[in-house]
């Protein structure tokens, strides 16, 4: 997420490293979805993940950091007038909060039951149900500002307080976050079966098998209800969910079966300051992207624009120079928290 969050230049990225327009799906279309799913897990294997101030108080505290991180710089008067109320944080925190409490007194076969209706009624509600001025559901689930979806962001959030880079919907708005809640209950499962007691070759092997199948239900879901993360529809959960279940067990095979280690600590430096690294990047990048600028030949420019030019596209064609950024972005913080994660300093949630 940071490499795709920071590039050199917005009008010079490699496609992986975009977003799907909006149907389909590219590898940055996973990042989302692999963070809530491995919330789910971690839900599941932790020993306080139960207790219902807890939850409360974790999820509560990801929300508020993603509002403050939303408002920086806070200072401006109209800052808060026109403030995004959703976000990336603020769909982790209440996604967590949801699918801590529906799982945590519920069966494996309750849980599952609650993930179809959440599906299914997402995908019915979305298709089957008139959009308030157009037509049905169906018929316009090409056009972004047209959607249930986009009708309840406007209604609910207002237009002052949705995604600015539209104005008429939010790519984590309040309806979709329903069905994301059935990303991080994909987790909490495969949590629990990574806890049974079978052996790990088996778990690893059934981790893989169910990822493979939710992988092949949400490519054939996806004929009738596209994949498409802005909508979070039901087909991209389950893709998304089953490829977030198959790379874990390769994880789980390179590092506890074959004992391959050595390659992941730069993961787990960013791994256990995971707040830490999204919000000070965050910031960070819109000190140097907006906020601190530097008069370079008579223009006052950002000093991002002015590294990006002087360092990398002063010698590398544009695609190259913007993922030569985003990888200096990457390891500039890296260098940052490795000094923390050697001292055992890990600030959670």
């Amino acid at each position: 997420m940071l490499l795709v969050n920071n590039p050199g230049s917005w009008s010079a990225i490699y496609p992986p490293l975009e977003h799907a327009a909006w149907h389909g799906w590219t590898p940055t279309d996973l990042i989302f979805p692999f963070f809530l799913f491995i919330v789910g897990v971690t839900t599941s294997l932790s020993k306080r993940g139960t207790q219902p101030r807890h939850i409360l108080v974790r999820g509560g505290l990801i929300v508020l950091f993603g509002l403050l991180l939303n408002a920086f710089p806070w200072w401006p008067a109209d800052r808060w007038s026109q403030l995004r109320f959703m976000g990336v944080l603020q769909r982790i925190g209440l996604v967590y909060i949801a699918a801590a409490f529906l799982t945590r007194r519920t069966s494996v076969t309750q849980q599952v039951a609650i993930l179809a209706a959440l599906l299914f009624g997402y995908w019915f509600a979305l298709t089957l149900l008139p959009v308030p001025g157009a037509d049905m559901g169906a018929l316009v689930l090409g056009d972004p500002s047209r959607t249930l979806a986009a009708w309840v962001d406007r209604a609910l959030l207002g237009t002052s307080h949705i995604w600015q880079a539209s104005r008429t919907w939010d790519p984590e708005g309040p309806l979709s976050t329903i069905p994301a809640i059935g990303s991080a209950m994909l987790g909490v499962l495969a949590g629990r079966w990574l806890a049974g007691p079978r052996p790990l070759s088996e778990r690893i092997a059934g981790l893989a098998s169910a990822g493979s199948l939710l992988m092949m239900a949400g490519l054939m879901w996806g004929w009738s209800f596209p994949i498409n993360k802005n909508l979070w529809t039901s087909s991209y959960v389950l893709f998304t969910g089953g490829m977030a279940a198959l790379a874990l067990a390769v994880c789980l095979w390179l590092v506890d079966d074959r004992g391959w280690t050595k390659w992941t600590t730069p993961f787990a430096v960013f791994g256990v300051n995971p707040m830490l690294a999204f919000v000070g990047t965050g910031v960070m990048g819109r000190i140097i992207g907006s906020l601190w600028r530097i008069n370079v030949d008579g223009h006052d420019v950002p000093v991002k624009q002015w590294v990006y030019d002087r360092g990398f596209a002063s010698w590398l064609e544009p695609r190259d120079a913007s993922l030569a950024f985003a990888v200096g972005f990457v390891l500039l913080w890296l260098l940052l928290l490795l000094p923390l994660h050697r001292r055992g300093v890990h600030l959670r949630v």
